[in-house]
């Protein structure tokens, strides 16, 4: 089936939910273009949700990162001769 048919035939389903439910007094708020309004918005909103998650996730990376640099430029002094030793033992060259 076309999706453009498909798509049509839900779209008149809701009009037609949309108009017995006004004739009964219940909504008048119910039609394709409210839906496409509120599908939008909830788009829009899970956009922004995605970008501070991604924000979040983005600052603690950098945050680890600069933990790790920190770590490595403090120990390097301290490690270097015992790498350099255990190099020595395995025979590999450090150079």
């Amino acid at each position: 089936m076309n999706t453009q048919k498909l798509m049509d035939s839900a779209l008149n389903g809701l009009d037609r939910i949309g108009f017995q439910l006004d004739q009964y007094g219940i909504t008048g708020k119910l039609n394709r273009h409210n839906l496409a309004a509120f599908i939008m918005l909830e788009q829009k909103h899970l956009e922004g949700e995605w970008d501070s998650i991604q924000a979040r996730f983005d600052r603690r990376r950098s945050q680890v990162e600069g933990v790790l640099t920190a770590i490595e430029t403090r120990t390097d002094p301290l490690i270097r001769p015992l790498i350099s030793r255990i190099n020595q033992f395995r025979g590999v060259s450090g150079n």
